[in-house]
């Protein structure tokens, strides 16, 4: 039951990646007794596979107006790195015309300047927790974009103009073909120009994930998986089976599996899968640090002694199989950028459901007494992650709203 107070004494957090345990370990900050429960456990959605960039300066809403026009030309292209199956399902075009309708700059600009606050906080947050039990480390390094040739190289210049322009603090050079290549191994002779972007971050996230679910029960918090809620509400959460916990505030961090039960609770704003596709490769020499292919939209980081390779964004549902046609696609389009990668010796073949808000803006905050949520971060839940956990925890037991959070209103 709650305090004299008014503040909750118990919390139960559905969904253990990186949002629901950065919430669960920041309302143990603030004294909460917490339960974790997940239908298949910790980091069993997109906190898993992905890249693993910490990166300030690269989170940006996907709603600009170039994935519009990208999207309609590759629309019947299977190999593209934005893909959109032809399905009958009426409720994913439903949501693609939301989408569409906020792919416009002043709509972007909005979405923007709402995320900048947790760019600006972000790192700080993982800083947080790192110093205060989890042992998973985050390694500093430059996120470095590279190009055939300088052409090329000039969208990417223009957006972080743009971002300039809307608040973003960046550091950032360019580098010429023969800079970028001494730097980074990997890079193919047909790499012509970089962009080294400074002062951001990567992690082994499956790692990372796990670390901070150990540091959370470590804190007196159960994990409880396979748990599959079917019915929340603001005394607790039921399970098919008819299992109940019973919690003086409940929160969804559910990923893309979001949209059933905060449909519930009166959320009306879609959040679809946009999936991410990696897999592990060895290389001839150590990986220095993270190499982002825009042209492509492929993201490389040193992932454990080798090279995880991540991309495409391909909208079906959350629980479709792995489609091999997408691992080969990213491969056909990285492997002439680089060199001294063993594609055949590949493993750990994943794919994993970003939660993709219309508007570019995630959904964080009350819905009702005692009822949370926290998702829709799209391609950089990973980033936003504990920042979302310390804002959503602040508003949990103190019953108001950081301003940060006014933007991402779930009832909007």
């Amino acid at each position: 039951m709650a305090g004299t107070t008014g503040e909750p004494r118990s919390a139960v957090v559905v969904g253990a990646g990186i949002v629901g345990l950065s919430t669960a370990w920041f309302l143990q900050e603030r004294g909460v007794e917490v339960t974790v429960v997940d239908r298949d456990g910790v980091a069993a959605g997109a906190s898993w596979g992905n890249a693993g960039y910490l990166s300030p300066g690269l989170a940006v809403p996907l709603n600009e107006p170039g994935v519009l026009r990208y999207g309609l030309r590759s629309l019947l292209d299977p190999g593209a790195p934005l893909h959109v199956p032809m399905t009958p399902d009426p409720g994913l075009w439903r949501f693609l015309l939301r989408f569409a309708a906020h792919c416009g700059w002043g709509s972007w600009t909005r979405a923007m300047r709402a995320n900048l606050p947790l760019n600006e906080e972000c790192l700080e947050a993982f800083e947080v927790l790192t110093a205060n039990g989890v042992a998973a480390r985050t390694e500093r390094a430059p996120i470095t974009a590279v190009f055939e040739n300088g052409r090329e190289a000039v969208g990417l210049l223009r957006e972080f103009e743009r971002l300039t322009t809307a608040g973003q603090e960046l550091d950032y050079a360019a580098l010429t073909g023969p800079q970028v290549r001494a730097q980074l191994p990997q890079l193919s002779e047909r790499i012509g120009a970089g962009i080294r972007l400074d002062g951001q971050c990567y992690v082994d996230p499956g790692g990372f994930v796990a670390s901070l679910a150990d540091a959370v029960r470590e804190r007196g918090a159960r994990i409880l998986a396979p748990f599959e809620v079917v019915e929340a509400g603001r005394i607790g959460v039921r399970t098919r089976t008819g299992e109940f916990l019973g919690a003086d505030a409940v929160v969804l961090a559910t990923g893309a599996w979001f949209g059933g039960l905060a449909k519930d609770w009166g959320v009306r704003v879609p959040v679809r899968a946009g999936r991410g596709y990696s897999f592990t490769v060895p290389t001839e020499e150590p990986v220095p640090g993270p190499i982002y292919l825009p042209g492509v939209r492929v993201a490389c980081t040193p992932y454990q002694g080798a090279l995880r390779v991540a991309g495409t964004m391909e909208f079906r549902g959350p629980d479709d199989p792995l489609y091999q046609a997408r691992i080969e696609a990213i491969i056909a389009s990285a492997r002439p950028l680089l060199t001294g990668v063993d594609w055949e010796r590949r493993h750990d073949e994943w794919v994993g459901p970003r939660p993709v808000s219309p508007d570019g803006r995630p959904l964080i905050g009350s819905v009702a007494p005692g009822c949370y949520v926290a998702g829709g971060h799209g391609m950089w839940g990973f980033t936003h992650g504990p920042v979302t956990g310390r804002l959503l925890a602040e508003q949990i037991t103190t019953g108001k709203q950081p301003e940060v959070l006014r933007a991402f209103d779930p009832l909007r």
